[in-house]
């Protein structure tokens, strides 16, 4: 048993991690109009690798096909989720796509239930959407695919990270996750890349970026989980869209229609509610995949 102090420390460091991942995601959308999608998510990957593979790096002995093929897959699906993620960023501002990619993990939260609750939240949520993309003409229709495509990865990374941690405990399955992610985006990146649009600058951007979206969060994420319930760690990541919003609108100078205001803060209400009322037998998978990377 933690103790309160103990959870509201874990709490106000889990806020923190959301303030840094999309803070870091908006210095991204400063990036991506000038060296791509594909460059910030390479760079982000290289820098999730180097956080992780000096304290999380996997026995050679442990590393059979059966517990290293989940991996693999895990790092396809990690640079699938990044990069179409900074593909919708650059095409529909940073609420936007946040607030879409957030219906991956809800959706797994729903998955198998029930309840006439849980039914009304994803009608209430898809309604959201609407709000949010449907009330203007000026949504990029590609962007939605990309949002929704970084959806989809994201509900396959959380279950693919549960199967991971049955085989690499920990973080060590993200740790070869990551390497198969970097070995993926990072020659591309070197063949699209223009570097006559590097300069210290830039450099400077791209690091702070993936430390912000990458190495910060995950050195803290098992301090987190050490301190609070799965289910907290689950609520108050349900409520990043609204600050990828509120840091959209600060670093990125995005804008939205009074419309649109109310369709993030109900998407984000709606994934709030769910979690907060699910019974603790049987748990999401949202929430054992966070236990899983205690």
């Amino acid at each position: 048993m933690t103790s309160k102090r103990d959870r509201l420390i874990g709490a106000g460091t889990q806020v923190a991690t959301e303030v840094s991942i999309n803070f870091g995601s908006a210095v991204a959308g400063l990036l991506i109009p000038i060296v791509g999608a594909v460059v910030v998510v390479a760079v982000r990957q290289v820098i999730t690798a180097i956080a992780v593979l000096p304290f999380y790096r996997p026995k050679r002995r442990e590393l059979t096909w059966q517990r290293l093929w989940p991996a693999l897959a895990l790092g396809i699906v990690l640079a699938t989720m990044n990069l179409s993620f900074y593909e919708a960023v650059g095409r529909l501002g940073l609420g936007i796509a946040a607030t879409i990619e957030f219906l991956g993990p809800f959706a797994l939260a729903l998955a198998g239930s029930r309840r006439l609750l849980d039914v009304a939240c994803a009608i209430i949520a898809a309604a959201g959407v609407v709000l949010l993309t449907g009330t203007t003409g000026t949504i990029d229709p590609l962007g939605v695919v990309f949002a929704l495509t970084a959806a989809a990865a994201w509900a396959a990374y959380i279950l693919l990270t549960r199967r991971v941690a049955v085989g690499l405990p920990g973080l060590e399955g993200l740790s070869v996750a990551s390497v198969v992610a970097t070995a993926i985006l990072l020659p591309i990146a070197l063949i699209v890349v223009d570097y006559a649009k590097i300069d210290l600058r830039v450099i400077a951007l791209l690091v702070t970026a993936g430390v912000l979206s990458s190495a910060i969060p995950y050195s803290l994420d098992t301090f987190i989980l050490r301190r609070i319930p799965p289910r907290l760690y689950a609520i108050i990541t349900s409520f990043g869209p609204v600050i990828a919003a509120i840091f959209g609108v600060l670093v990125l100078g995005e804008s939205f229609t009074p419309v649109q205001v109310v369709g993030i803060v109900v998407v984000c209400l709606a994934a709030g509610v769910t979690i907060a009322t699910q019974r603790e037998h049987p748990r999401s998978d949202l929430e054992t995949t966070a236990e899983s990377l205690t």
